[in-house]
């Protein structure tokens, strides 16, 4: 009886365990190169993160470690986060992909998704946005909106990422107005808003009376709203800070592929994958246009935006050529996602050299 009665205990303490770690929430970290006070690229994505917990409540508990620069201090960050017991790990830059890919290797049961990047294993994942979809449409309100035939462009770093965004909104551009100039600014830096500011003023300066950016501060829409000329928000709607000089602003909404990605490793079905996600399915979004865009341009950016979320038109078709004049793409031809996955050279028209 005794030996009974103590072989049911323990079944029963065996059950209360089990239930408990059952009910042990799934773990999600996530790494930063800004701060999520940037009100752009970090901070949409840190939007993401509290959407991952709306959805999954106490089932999940997700961390985060913002402002990592890219290099060695990102490898400690992902070490020390898959050390402490993460299950998934989103790493949100371009730059922390070798990183990523080095810390993967040696945490083989931890997942890891990368933004941006091309590397993979079968525990590392990529992710990105076809942001140069979005660009295609403020580069025709952009075309529509100078005055001074001059668009100032505060780049970030010479990636595949950036270049296709350059060259997008320049051809939409260029397409509604043939006297169109882009001066393009390379600040080497994803978030410094003292360097973005001093890029915007003097790109105003030289007669720039539209500003876009790649880069992830408001400070180039505060000088825009300073200095009385239009501009576009990057990655997050940036109106608050430019209420009349902000015309859309381009939205990088990752709410729903980060609950997707947390719901396949919760259920067992996670598997390394490529997505590169644009309009069609709200990776990509635009702010609300402002009303200082004439009505049949705004018509006209809405219907784009339409066409390509509907498969109907594709940003780069021909007839397009390189920047030395030599033909890259023909008549009605389209784009492949290899070639711009890597896009490494300006389209004609583009004036200055992609740094190395």
């Amino acid at each position: 009886m005794k030996i009974k009665t103590m072989l049911t205990t323990a079944a029963a303490a065996l059950g209360l365990a089990t239930a408990a770690m059952a009910e042990d929430p799934t773990k999600v970290g996530f790494i930063y190169v800004g701060p999520v006070g940037d009100y752009g690229w970090s901070y949409e994505h840190n939007e993401g993160r509290l959407a991952i917990e709306e959805e999954f409540g106490d089932a999940v508990e997700t961390t985060f470690v913002e402002s990592v620069p890219e290099g060695a201090d990102a490898e400690r960050v992902l070490t020390q986060m898959a050390l402490s017991g993460h299950d998934l790990i989103f790493t949100t830059s371009f730059g922390f992909m070798d990183a990523t890919m080095n810390v993967a290797s040696k945490f083989p049961n931890v997942r890891f998704e990368h933004a941006t990047g091309y590397k993979r294993a079968d525990n590392v994942s990529t992710y990105s946005a076809r942001f140069y979809e979005g660009r295609a449409v403020i580069g025709h309100i952009a075309g529509h909106m100078t005055e001074t035939n001059k668009v100032g462009y505060i780049a970030s770093y010479p990636i595949p990422e950036v270049i296709r965004g350059i060259n997008a909104a320049y051809l939409h551009a260029k397409k509604v107005n043939p006297d169109v100039e882009f001066n393009v600014v390379w600040v080497y830096t994803w978030f410094d808003p003292a360097k973005e500011a001093d890029a915007a003023t003097a790109l105003i300066e030289q007669g720039a009376d539209v500003i876009m950016q790649h880069t992830d501060s408001t400070a180039p829409m505060t000088i825009a709203e300073e200095k009385g000329i239009v501009a576009f928000g990057q990655a997050s709607d940036m109106g608050n800070f430019g209420p009349n000089a902000q015309l859309t602003a381009i939205i990088d909404n990752w709410a729903p592929y980060y609950i997707d990605r947390v719901r396949a490793v919760k259920d067992g079905t996670w598997e390394s994958a490529d997505t590169w996600d644009g309009i069609a399915p709200g990776m990509v979004e635009l702010a609300p246009i402002s009303d200082r865009v004439p009505a049949d341009v705004k018509a006209e950016a809405e219907a784009m935006a339409a066409a390509i979320a509907a498969g109907e038109y594709h940003p780069f078709t021909g007839p397009i050529n390189r920047q030395d004049g030599t033909p890259w793409l023909a008549e009605g031809e389209v784009a492949d996602d290899g070639t711009l996955a890597g896009m490494d050279f300006y389209i004609e028209g583009l004036t200055g050299e992609i740094p190395n």
